[in-house]
């Protein structure tokens, strides 16, 4: 019996390391999986053909409000849809910057805490909209309480309707607006000092013999 309980030991204890592999297996590959999804979902181009042709000038990312990087965005991407028709609750009236795209930056920046300035968090947040990452709560989505409708519904459709080319450059581009930018210094110039010329002796008079000169004459 002692030996056939070590043998059932030894048995249990491979089937153990064995499951144990294959649930490591398991997870890389769902891991791998997932990344690979995220890629087809948001593209792979890290660089967008019309930020290489137009790109736009940024002055002061650092505080850029959600309203002026949209309106940089809408200048560039003219083909997004502004869903801006939505009134306020206390004016009664539409407010025109109320529009898609500062919605999605505020909803990035405000309610996720995420970064403005990299791109994967970007695609963290189009992941959102694609249903593809966290559950957006339309309760706390940007304007569902300033606003007298809520405009989450549509924003997300609207979302959802751009093709990859369309989500990837909306990507490249709101991380280009937010990358702090670079101004060049100019390159300091290196001035020689000017030599100083030996002052002549104007007065026509033989200067005075100078200690060692007398051997200048010996041959």
């Amino acid at each position: 019996m002692g030996f056939q309980s070590k043998i059932q030991k030894t048995v249990d204890l491979l089937l153990g390391q064995k499951q144990n592999l294959m649930s490591r297996i398991l997870s890389f590959f769902l891991l791998a999986l997932l990344g690979l999804g995220l890629v087809v979902i948001l593209g792979t181009n890290p660089h967008s053909p019309a930020i290489a042709q137009n790109p736009p000038t940024v002055s002061n990312t650092s505080s850029i409000r959600a309203e002026g990087a949209a309106a940089i965005v809408y200048q560039q991407l003219p083909y997004l849809p502004k869903q801006n028709e939505y009134r306020r609750k206390e004016t009664g009236e539409i407010d025109p910057e109320h529009t898609l795209i500062s919605r999605f930056i505020r909803y990035n920046q405000d309610l996720k805490k995420r970064t403005n300035r990299y791109r994967f968090d970007w695609k963290l947040t189009l992941a959102d909209y694609l249903g593809a990452n966290e559950t957006i709560d339309p309760e706390t989505y940007p304007g569902s309480v300033t606003l007298t409708t809520n405009p989450f519904a549509t924003d997300v459709k609207a979302i959802q309707a751009l093709n990859r080319r369309q989500r990837q450059e909306l990507v490249d581009l709101l991380a280009f607006i937010y990358k702090p930018q670079v101004t060049e210094k100019p390159a300091k110039t290196k001035i020689s000092p000017t030599p100083q010329a030996t002052p002549k002796d104007e007065s026509g008079k033989p200067s005075l013999a100078k200690p060692g000169d007398a051997q200048l004459l010996m041959p």
